[in-house]
């Protein structure tokens, strides 16, 4: 646990393409949040305190929701937080929907929600100041692709340089996947190692994003 903080962030590592799913744990009153379903449930039971109050949503791609119905047959009554339009909305009973710069407590953590399209397009960053759940809009070392459908450049572009980088620089990244060298990272550090957070603009995004997808086909088949 971090000394400037009043929660603990435990990663577990695994599912389809090293995801992270994260417990967080209220230094208080050990009441816990889960972000993201990617890891089966079994692997984070025994670290557990108490039944997690919610599960937070970073977006729906397969991967991030994989045994999200093991974790609510667990744990019923748990809130699952997640977009407007998202394909969970009329599936869980205990849905909740949360919006853009939404302030909202789980218990006494104190969170805010910020939209992230690009991606994809229900996309949603959680701030647990001083930390910052990501998902797939930013990992270490770089932003999230738009490769799949309903993913936009220009809306990644503005999500990452207009809503994520005009935060506190001094704010550690949790992502959803362990791609980079480290498994978190702080917003500084991370735009000192990554060219596609230093773009001038939206044609020089587009251009390095261009340039990063040739270099990875280049390197992986």
């Amino acid at each position: 646990m971090s000394p400037e903080t009043d929660f603990s962030v435990r990663p577990f590592l695994g599912g389809y393409d090293k995801n992270f799913t994260y417990l967080i744990t209220c230094s208080h009153t050990r009441s816990s949040v889960l972000v993201d379903a990617a890891i089966p449930i079994d692997q984070i039971m025994p670290f557990i305190p108490n039944p997690p109050l919610a599960l937070l949503i970073t977006h729906t791609h397969p991967d991030h929701i994989r045994y999200l119905n093991d974790y609510i047959n667990i744990f019923p009554d748990m809130i699952v937080f997640g977009h407007s339009e998202s394909s969970l909305v009329h599936k869980i009973k205990n849905f909740r929907i949360t919006k853009h710069q939404q302030r909202f407590k789980i218990g006494h953590l104190p969170f805010t929600s910020i939209y992230t399209p690009g991606h994809y397009f229900d996309s949603i960053c959680y701030l647990l100041k001083p930390t910052l759940f990501t998902g797939d809009t930013l990992f270490v070392g770089r932003t999230g692709r738009v490769i799949s459908q309903r993913s936009d450049i220009k809306e990644l572009y503005n999500s990452v340089y207009k809503r994520l980088l005009i935060l506190s620089k001094d704010l550690r990244l949790y992502p959803g996947h362990n791609y980079g060298k480290q498994p978190s990272i702080k917003i500084k550090q991370n735009i000192k190692i990554s060219p596609l957070l230093r773009a001038k603009n939206l044609k020089d995004f587009i251009k390095k994003m261009e340039q990063y997808e040739l270099n990875r086909t280049m390197d992986k088949p």
